[in-house]
């Protein structure tokens, strides 16, 4: 696998939402934000559909949390405009307070009241005028909204610090769907949390909203989870959403080559391109609606080359990471005899690649395998 110096990586464009929809929650269009000299956001488009779950996902500094506190109301924006249901509430001179734009807010910490217990801290975003029953209508809300989010409700008398991570973001979202909120904004809420705390808190978080119906938006630099969450995921890079659409989209056609190296583990070959056949070291690769003919480089998910007895393709061993169910694997291709086609003599061969398998015995270093490429791949115009 190459790297590239991110000096050299090409400037996102400016992305669409996957598909235009009649039921749209929220709209933001050609929205900047600039902090002093320093434009943070460059003319920012995205839809999201009522009851949608969006993940925007980036390395630090794109502009993540920006656009999430915009949509908030805790920032204006430079340009642009952002509408919920239709109805603006920032931009060309129109202004609604956060506290009327009907949003839950999830912080990456909880932002839990440390000196009130767990009731209290949900009963905070409680509207009481609206509750029949005075305190013992405060009480049971409480309780309701800690079984929405599967706590137990003897935790109401606890305070935050005598929970665990996972249980005071469960009791911040608690607090969130107290004022029952058309729109969610979760701000990295399960960084904090260990690997396997945070893939179950962010499973019963994901199911809690669900449930309810709420339009939910996930702020997140973790690839693995915003693919695993969202119905539609934002690639966020430099200010500008670089690519927008479902998971799988996203993940097996990325728009550009940075946004596959950063949703994951990618395998790039120089290749040449005749028709939509892609032929580089690992055989004749088929590529559907190709950028270019001639020289390519074209992209391939670890996944789809596996370890095949009969597999055309040979290489050994360089080294190996032990992960417990996987392994990932560094081979060396043999080198290709040289072919004569339509296009120039393309040897190819001698690259190292990186793939995945399970069975760590058979991919000790030194040891040659036959490998198959399995599926499409996609290619990218090549570089200067």
């Amino acid at each position: 696998m190459t790297e590239q110096s991110p000096s050299r990586l090409p400037a996102p464009r400016v992305a669409a939402s996957v598909a235009p929809t009649t039921n749209t929650h929220l709209d933001i269009a050609e929205v900047t934000k600039n902090f002093g000299s320093q434009a943070v956001l460059k003319g920012v488009n995205l839809s999201v559909a009522k009851g949608g779950t969006t993940a925007i996902v980036g390395p630090s500094g794109s502009g993540k949390t920006t656009l999430l506190r915009l949509i908030a109301g805790f920032e204006h924006p430079a340009t642009g405009s952002i509408s919920l249901n239709g109805n603006k509430v920032a931009g060309n001179g129109v202004w609604l307070p956060a506290h009327k734009r009907h949003i839950g807010y999830v912080a990456q910490d909880g932002a839990l009241f440390p000196h009130l217990t767990v009731g209290q801290n949900i009963a905070f975003g409680l509207d009481k005028s609206a509750l029949d029953g005075g305190r013992r209508g405060v009480k049971a809300r409480v309780q309701e909204l800690l079984e929405m989010v599967s706590l137990d409700g003897d935790m109401a008398k606890r305070r935050p610090h005598q929970l665990s991570g996972g249980q005071q973001q469960r009791v911040a979202l608690a607090r969130a769907l107290a004022r029952e909120p058309e729109l969610m904004l979760l701000d990295e809420p399960f960084s904090a949390l260990d690997a396997g705390l945070r893939v179950a808190t962010r499973r019963a978080v994901a199911k809690v909203l669900n449930e309810a119906g709420v339009t939910t938006i996930l702020v997140t630099h973790d690839q693995a989870e915003a693919l695993s969450f969202a119905d539609q995921v934002a690639i966020m890079r430099g200010g500008k959403l670089a690519q927008i659409g479902n998971p799988f989209v996203v993940y097996t056609r990325p728009a550009d080559r940075a946004t596959a190296e950063f949703l994951g583990d990618a395998v790039i070959l120089n290749a040449w391109m005749e028709g939509s056949l892609a032929t580089c070291s690992l055989g004749g690769i088929p590529v559907r609606r190709p950028p270019a003919q001639g020289l390519v480089q074209l992209m391939l998910r670890p996944e789809q080359i596996r370890i095949a007895p009969d597999g055309p393709i040979r290489g050994v061993v360089v080294d190996t990471d032990y992960f417990g169910p996987e392994t990932t694997v560094r081979i060396k291709l043999a080198p290709r005899a040289a072919t004569d086609g339509a296009g120039p003599v393309y040897p190819g061969g001698g690259e190292v690649i990186t793939i995945r398998h399970w069975n760590a015995s058979i991919t000790r270093p030194g040891t040659e395998l036959c490998l198959r490429v399995v599926g499409e791949g996609v290619a990218f115009p090549a570089e200067d």
